[in-house]
């Protein structure tokens, strides 16, 4: 037996849990003590005071439990007791022998237990000295490769004790507390001893493969590929371990992934280039990263990889039919692009540009065209754009360098032939950096894009197979050489009629299917549509009228959602119970209103964002021929005022009007909506009304309007736009419209439907729009100021901020 099994265990006693750490007996060390049980117990120790150490099972229990601590521990003698920092302490405590572990008595103000005193059985037994040997001698060979060795046997010599020799030595080899705790538990001598040899025996072992290791690093390396130590230590590692290093090295991966990649001559001699520099130098060189980066750009391309893609022009067609309703001409120019493509077996062909205004479909059809042809579909976002590096990359020698868009959607759609739509390319901007647009040049020529560089890759990349669909709301902002690359494609605005089509056949449908609700939860009747449709949407596109059904779901769902389960039941919208899931109505046709007394006519703009109507309004009152002319207008539509007043008065008598009316009157022209910007000479024709109709007391008629551009002499010239000016004027519920007869070819360019429902009078001479326009004469009528705007007129829908400018 031991001889320190003597040793009166205190009973209670102090007990200190050891979150990590194990206490042999004869071993001296310094704890920290943070715990507030800890403190509280070294505010009460006193030197050569005994307590008990007990180690944790989990390091992570704050306030352990007795099945919280290991079975054994050891009794230890309390050297010192000093304080370290404003609230922890610090104890030097000796452990002097084993106990079991008993009862917990309490916690507070600090742990204490009982313990009985461990037999340590087998310390004279023949096998223990034995074991002792055994242990000196794996010791003796640690000599010169691990630690104090030399100095540890000095200090064993005099331990004659062989359970105290093996707490001894470990405490002295500096383990990990999993590996220690065997030691501590080993009550049986010779079981211990065993333990402590095999721990030492490890050691050794790992040891004398550490020294292996190095030399071999040693007789592997120059002088010139010291740098190398660490990776060179890794592979010797590996290899001792048996893991395949080849299989596992980074270089290795990059490598097969470049082969992989089939990459075309010239890439190849590159990236073999850039892979032997990489391999040459060390991980922690600053240009390490930055050729491994381009390696794995190179690597991630598709150069050789293609989608299967089947040109079926009829699943092509049938795909547009069932995602738009709508735009004949518009699919009937795709599928004429898409049938060019496939007979000519050709990938190289024009670029298509949609141009229209928001809300008509123009990025859904590239998505339709990609998933009818079983393309890679990527969207590529240039609003706002205005450094030349986001399309063509920045040059690897900048720090953070990295390709442009173009080479991050190949990436992307992981094939050389995806569908590219480059939306809003009309809303690219030219700053310090460069012309983005010029970038584009390239990209979108179809003569160059077989080589198209960017600056980051600075290899050949084929973008002839790639189907670029272009985007813009207009195309004024367009530069001319790359406005010459594109094939246009304009979309002008939908009908009410086709509003409502496309409401009931795909909005409703989709937004039921967003809000968790069946299909027959929701039933709107075709007149509570059609009003919704005119009275709280009035623009080209139908992103509105999604947003007022999505209310009106959202409504619904609130409803059923405080409804119980048994009570829900479909519910029927007719047009009476908008007013209570919308709100009040958002427009309504006002244009009979304004047009009540002389001098108020109707006219025609177009917008970037579809066609619109304006209102010119006249007045005149005393004064002396004073011209005033107001509403935020460019000079093209200053001098169609003047003109129109020069026509009046030269044809005074023609009119009915007294020729020397500005010798008494001063006469003001005004155009509502003035924070929006006008220009344009189509208005030409409304002015020449409006004065006409304001000096004559001869109103306009209501359910009229016009546009055109007028000479001197009365001529009636033809303008653009003509499409979306029917369009709005159609939307605004006007039903006549006087356009130049040089713009009837236009007129096939406005849906059938549309063109049946309105009448359509073409002038070549304002004394023809003037009859068509103008009731007839009647009694005479004092002339009044046109009537206040109203909320909701329809000169006030351009919502849009900042103002669109209108085109008249």
């Amino acid at each position: 037996m031991s001889k320190n099994t003597t040793l009166d265990i205190p009973s209670p006693f102090a007990l200190l849990p050891l979150r990590n750490g194990v206490l042999f007996p004869g071993q001296i060390i310094t704890l920290p003590m943070g715990r507030k049980q800890s403190v509280e117990m070294a505010k009460k120790l006193e030197s050569g005071a005994i307590i008990g150490m007990a180690v944790q099972r989990d390091p992570r229990v704050v306030d352990p439990a007795l099945s919280d601590l290991l079975p054994v521990g050891t009794l230890a003698r309390v050297h010192e007791v000093f304080r370290s920092g404003p609230q922890g302490y610090r104890m030097v405590v000796e452990g002097l022998k084993r106990f079991e572990l008993v009862e917990l008595v309490q916690s507070q103000p600090y742990w204490t237990a009982t313990g009985r005193p461990v037999e340590e059985p087998g310390a004279d037994s023949p096998e223990a000295k034995a074991l002792v040997s055994t242990l000196l001698e794996a010791l003796q060979s640690l000599t010169g490769v691990a630690g104090n060795v030399e100095q540890l046997l000095r200090n064993l010599a005099s331990i004659t004790d062989p359970g105290a020799l093996a707490d001894r030595v470990a405490g002295a080899l500096g383990l990990e507390n999993d590996k220690e705790v065997p030691v501590l538990l080993a009550t049986d001598v010779p079981e211990r001893l065993r333990v402590v040899t095999r721990l030492v025996t490890e050691l050794r072992t790992i040891s004398e493969v550490k020294s292996r290791i190095d030399q071999e690093v040693r007789e592997e390396i120059t002088k010139n590929q010291r740098e190398h130590i660490l990776r060179e230590q890794l592979k010797a590692i590996k290899k001792e371990l048996g893991e395949d290093v080849d299989g596992d090295d980074d270089l290795s991966k990059l490598r097969a992934r470049l082969d992989a990649a089939e990459l075309p001559e010239e890439a190849r001699k590159v990236a073999d280039r850039e892979l032997s520099r990489l391999q040459s130098m060390s991980p922690q060189q600053a240009e390490y990263n930055v050729i491994r980066s381009y390696l794995d750009w190179i690597a991630s391309l598709p150069w050789s990889k293609r989608a299967d893609s089947t040109l079926d022009i009829d699943k092509v067609a049938q795909k547009l039919d069932s995602d738009h309703h709508g735009l004949a001409d518009v699919k009937k120019r795709i599928l004429e692009h898409l049938a060019v493509l496939k007979m000519a077996n050709n990938p190289r062909g024009t670029i298509l540009c949609l141009v229209g205004p928001p809300g008509v479909g123009k990025t859904s059809l590239g998505q339709s065209i990609a998933d009818a042809t079983g393309r890679p579909f990527v969207r590529v976002a240039l609003g706002g754009v205005r450094d030349e590096a986001e399309v063509r990359g920045h040059r690897r020698t900048y720090v953070g360098a990295l390709p442009g868009r173009i080479v991050h959607a190949l990436k992307k759609a992981g094939a050389r032939n995806p569908v590219f739509l480059l939306d809003e390319i009309d809303k690219m901007g030219r700053g310090w950096a460069g012309d983005p647009e010029a970038a584009l040049l390239e990209v979108l020529d179809p003569e160059q894009n077989a080589t198209f560089q960017d600056h980051y890759l600075e290899l050949p990349f084929d973008l002839s197979e790639v189907l670029f669909i272009c985007t813009a709301n207009s195309l004024e902002t367009i530069s001319p050489p790359l406005r010459d690359r594109l094939e246009i494609i304009e979309l002008s605005g939908y009908t009410l009629e086709e509003k409502f089509h496309i409401a009931r056949n795909h909005v409703i449908p989709k937004k039921l299917k967003e809000h968790a609700l069946h299909e027959g939860m929701l039933t709107i009747s075709d007149d509570a549509l059609r009003s919704l449709v005119h009275g709280y949407t009035r623009e080209a596109g139908v992103r509105q009228l999604q947003r007022e059904i999505t209310k009106l779901c959202r409504a619904l769902t609130l409803e059923l959602a405080r409804t119980p389960d048994a009570k829900r039941a479909p519910v029927h919208v007719e047009e009476k119970d908008l007013r209570r899931y919308l709100g009040k109505v958002r427009f309504f046709n006002e244009v009979a209103e304004r047009t009540s007394v002389p001098g108020v006519a109707t006219g025609l703009a177009w917008t970037p964002v579809g066609g619109d109507i304006l209102f010119i309004e006249t007045s005149r009152m005393a004064g002396k021929g004073k011209l005033e002319i107001t509403g935020q207008l460019g000079d093209v539509m200053k001098e169609s005022a003047r003109a129109a007043l020069t026509y009046v008065r030269s044809n005074a008598r023609t009119l009915g009007v007294e020729p020397n009316f500005l010798e008494s009157q001063d006469l003001h022209i005004h155009i509502p909506a003035g924070a929006v910007p006008k220009d344009g000479p189509s208005a030409g024709v409304t002015i020449f009304t409006a004065l006409t109709s304001l000096l004559t007391g001869r109103r306009v008629r209501p359910d009229t309007a016009m546009t055109g551009e007028c000479t001197l002499r009365g001529r009636v010239l033809p303008v653009g736009g003509i499409k979306e000016k029917v369009l709005a004027a159609h939307r605004a519920g006007l039903t006549r419209v006087v356009l130049p007869r040089k713009n009837e070819r236009d007129l096939e360019d406005v849906p059938e439907k549309t063109r049946q429902s309105m009448e359509f009078i073409l002038a070549e001479d304002m004394s023809e729009v003037l009859a068509a326009a103008l009731e007839p004469p009647a009694a005479p009528l004092e002339t009044a100021e046109p009537p206040p705007l109203t909320e909701g007129a329809p000169s006030v829908t351009v919502h849009v901020e900042p103002p669109t400018p209108l085109h008249a």
